[in-house]
């Protein structure tokens, strides 16, 4: 299928029927979110991948009872930095210099413009800033996940805060974002399996200046 034919083809899978999805295509879908541009190539975001009956289960009262969590083959969180740090633009910085066999200092005026650009502002702000990065990555799994005929469904609908406890994930330097359960889509059981996708009318979507 084409890409846009995949996404026609896609729905917010609301009932998924428990079968799994091979880790293999789990990959590729990862992958696309790996390849994802960000500001500055900063790649501010990680991706959590639960398999986990048991976690899964402890996810789904957090994430408002939905069924998909658990029905899912694979639940995927997006999670953001919880803020930029002079440490962490450095670090990047210094494995792109290392990859591309550059000087270790080839970078340094455009790092500290960073720097000097971030560190400032709030932490709240900087978040901001990586969870838009974070959904760059987020778009692009769900369109890979549509390329392989896998079923997903995107979710804001949960408890960032006890997601975050449960998964440990400021002692990583992280806030989640959205989740992604990934699965096959349930056609006995999906109320939405089948209907008309609807969009905004695109001569009110299309905004055209010439």
């Amino acid at each position: 299928m084409s890409l846009l034919d995949s996404l026609n083809w896609r729905y917010a899978t609301k009932k998924m029927n428990g079968e799994a999805v091979p880790q293999h295509i789990v990959d590729n879908i990862i992958e696309a979110a790996y390849l994802a541009p960000t500001s500055s190539g900063l790649q501010p975001f990680r991706i959590i991948q639960i398999t986990s009956k048991e976690l899964k289960e402890k996810i789904q009262p957090i994430a408002f009872n939905q069924s998909q969590i658990t029905d899912a083959s694979h639940v995927l969180v997006f999670a953001a930095w919880d803020n930029y740090t002079t440490e962490r633009i450095e670090n990047v910085f210094n494995h792109t210099a290392k990859e591309r066999e550059l000087a270790p200092d080839f970078f340094n005026d455009y790092k500290n413009r960073l720097i000097n650009l971030y560190t400032p502002r709030t932490a709240q702000e900087n978040f901001e800033h990586t969870a838009r990065q974070a959904y760059i990555g987020f778009g692009l799994a769900i369109a890979a996940a549509a390329e392989n005929k896998v079923d997903a469904t995107p979710m804001e609908g949960f408890n960032n805060q006890e997601l975050d406890e449960l998964l440990n994930l400021p002692a990583q330097g992280l806030k989640s974002v959205t989740i992604l359960p990934l699965g096959y889509r349930d056609t006995e059981n999906d109320w939405l399996v089948g209907m008309k996708k609807v969009r905004t009318p695109k001569e009110e979507f299309v905004i055209s200046m010439n």
